[in-house]
């Protein structure tokens, strides 16, 4: 159960950072779902380069994987931008 709160604040705070370095805006569960999944991206990503198993690299690799979605959704899909 624990894991799953400290997963969310970890994300909701990866995205958090993500959304002031990508000039984004968004609520809460914005910054949540974002940052959970950007968290398994960038994991993914940047795993083989970073530590992830530490706070520091969970939260680097969040932010790096939040901003490529922010990213990728503003180069496909959101062309307003």
């Amino acid at each position: 159960m624990w894991g799953i709160l400290i997963s969310l604040a970890i994300g909701a705070l990866c995205g958090f950072l993500a959304s002031i370095i990508m000039k984004s805006r968004g609520g809460l569960l914005f910054y949540m779902i974002t940052g959970v999944l950007g968290g398994f991206v960038g994991s993914w990503i940047f795993g083989l380069i970073i530590r992830t198993d530490n706070l520091p690299g969970q939260i680097i690799c969040g932010v790096l994987g939040t901003c490529l979605l922010i990213f990728l959704y503003r180069f496909f899909i959101d062309k307003k931008r």
